[in-house]
C-alpha cells in the first residue's frame, strides 16, 4: 500500500483525500490512498512516520509550512527562496529517513491566478507560510505588492488600519492568504475597506471551503472580479504527486 496524506491543524476543511483518492479511482492505481494526519505539534511528524511507515510523502499545511523546514533533511532551492514547504518527499535508505522539503503552492498560484500580468499592483492579506510563496510568484512577474498584517514587522508591510482609498485604488490585485472565511467559520473575513473596489479589482481567495468565501462575496458586491482557490490546490497537488513519483 501506497500512503500519502496531510498534516496540520486543523484539517477539517481539507478537500485533499477526495482529489487524491478521486484521482488513484480514475487513473486505476490500486493499492494507493491519501489520508489526513492531524499533528497538534509539528514535532510528531517523525512519531507519525515512525507509527505510518508506509507514508511516502506528505502535504502540509496550516500552522506548519514554516515551522517544517527545521525537521527536513533537505530543501529544494525553489522552497528555500521562499521559506515555506507545502510538500515532504519521504525516503527511507537502509532503514534511515530522508525528508526533502518542496513548494507546489508558488507553482499552483503563479498558474491559477488571473490578473497577474495586467493589474498594476497586489496587495497580500496576510504574512504566514501561504503567503510567503504568493510574494515569491510577485516578484518572479516583477509584480509591486504590499503585505497586509495584524501586526506589521519587515518593510513593505502595514496594517489593516493603514488601508486607505488611495492604496486600495493603487493595487488592482488583492490575495487573501489567510485562513479567515474558511470552513467551518464561514461568517469570517479580512477587515479590509470593500466599499473602495471597483470593477477593474480582481479579488483572489486560496481558500477554496467554502467556494464562495465572506471575502468574495463582499468583493462581488461591490463589483470586483474573484476567484477562489480550488484550481491553484488541484495544480500544487498535481505537482506534489509528480515530486512524489520522481
Amino acid at each position: 500500500m501506497r500512503v500519502f496524506g496531510l498534516i496540520g491543524n486543523p484539517l477539517g476543511h481539507s478537500f485533499s483525500p477526495g482529489f487524491f483518492n478521486e484521482k488513484f479511482t480514475r487513473e486505476n492505481l490500486t493499492g494507493h490512498i491519501y489520508r489526513l494526519f492531524p499533528l497538534p505539534n509539528v514535532a510528531m511528524i517523525f512519531s507519525l512516520l515512525n507509527e505510518h511507515p508506509e507514508i511516502e510523502g506528505l502535504n502540509v499545511t496550516i500552522p506548519y509550512k514554516k515551522e517544517i523546514i527545521g525537521f527536513l533533511d533537505e530543501i529544494d532551492p525553489i522552497a528555500e527562496k521562499i521559506g515555506a514547504v507545502n510538500t515532504i518527499r519521504i525516503s527511507r535508505i537502509n532503514r534511515k529517513l530522508k525528508l526533502k522539503g518542496y513548494n507546489t503552492d508558488a507553482f499552483g498560484f503563479a498558474h491559477a491566478c488571473n490578473g497577474l500580468r495586467n493589474k498594476p499592483g497586489a496587495l497580500v492579506l496576510g504574512t504566514g507560510g501561504s503567503a510567503l510563496a504568493v510574494t515569491y510568484v510577485l516578484k518572479q512577474q516583477q509584480l509591486p505588492y504590499i503585505s497586509v498584517s495584524r501586526v506589521p514587522e519587515k518593510t513593505n508591510e502595514i496594517s489593516y488600519a493603514e488601508l486607505s482609498k488611495a492604496l486600495i485604488l493603487k493595487h488592482k490585485l488583492i490575495i487573501n492568504t489567510t485562513p479567515l472565511g474558511m470552513f467551518p467559520e464561514v461568517n469570517r473575513y479580512p477587515e479590509i475597506p470593500y466599499e473602495f473596489l471597483t470593477t477593474s479589482h480582481h479579488l483572489f481567495d486560496l481558500i477554496y471551503n467554502p467556494a464562495t468565501t465572506k471575502f468574495l462575496e463582499m468583493g462581488m458586491i461591490n463589483g470586483a472580479s474573484t476567484q477562489n482557490g480550488e484550481m491553484m490546490l488541484e495544480l500544487q497537488a498535481e505537482r506534489s504527486w509528480e515530486i512524489w513519483n520522481s
